[in-house]
């Protein structure tokens, strides 16, 4: 898994990233001999799934592999975290890991003008916004997250964190398939190439839809 990732892995009691390991991201590593590697009794992973060469050398250890890519399944994924009383406020997270993916800006601006609820702007350490929450530990930003009424975002990681957490969620989508990369969940809105005036709809809807559950 990628360095920033580990501390949503709660299911066991260490984890490491692959870049920690010693494995080389596009190479095999000469016979797998690895001691951090050999530590553990079971090893889950993503990388080298299609690389055979890569199976091959690991073949001693006691890895498990699973498919690279988005596989739907009959549930949502969730990641637990403590419950906090809700507050008042919207997040707004308008970056991904491609420009391509991102609606832009000024539509997130003149959204947050017009849902009728707080927005906090989140960002990333690289990201360029001023006066975002920046919090670069994944579990803490979603503990964060799941205080929020609702979630807006592009095509990310992050939008994905947030339905995991339990926030309502509207996920913005421009140039990719969200019938493959969509975040699940039940209180999940899918909007393709949406208007600010549709996109300010599905907020308030979805709003309205966790206040009536409480």
């Amino acid at each position: 898994m990628p360095r920033p990732a580990v501390p949503l892995i709660r299911f066991a009691d260490r984890a490491r990233a692959i870049a920690d390991t010693g494995i080389d991201r596009i190479g095999v590593i000469e016979a797998a001999r690895v001691p951090a590697l050999e530590q553990f009794d079971s090893i889950y992973s993503w990388y080298g799934t299609k690389n055979e060469n890569f199976r091959e050398a690991v073949r001693h250890l006691p890895f498990t592999f699973f498919p690279a890519f988005p596989v739907q399944t009959h549930s949502a994924p969730r990641i637990e975290v403590p419950r906090a009383p809700l507050e008042n406020f919207a997040v707004f997270h308008p970056f991904s890991g491609s420009a391509r993916k991102n609606w832009p800006l000024e539509n997130f601006r003149q959204l947050a003008a017009r849902i009728g609820i707080p927005v906090r702007w989140c960002a990333g350490p690289e990201d360029v916004l001023d006066a975002a929450v920046r919090i670069e530990n994944l579990y803490e930003l979603g503990c964060w997250i799941a205080t929020a009424r609702v979630y807006v975002g592009n095509d990310s990681g992050i939008s994905h964190l947030a339905a995991a957490v339990g926030c309502p969620v509207v996920a913005i989508f421009l140039s990719t398939d969200p019938k493959i990369w969509a975040p699940r969940g039940e209180r999940v809105a899918v909007l393709e190439n949406p208007t600010v005036a549709e996109a300010a709809e599905a907020v308030r809807a979805i709003a309205r839809r966790q206040a009536e559950d409480q």
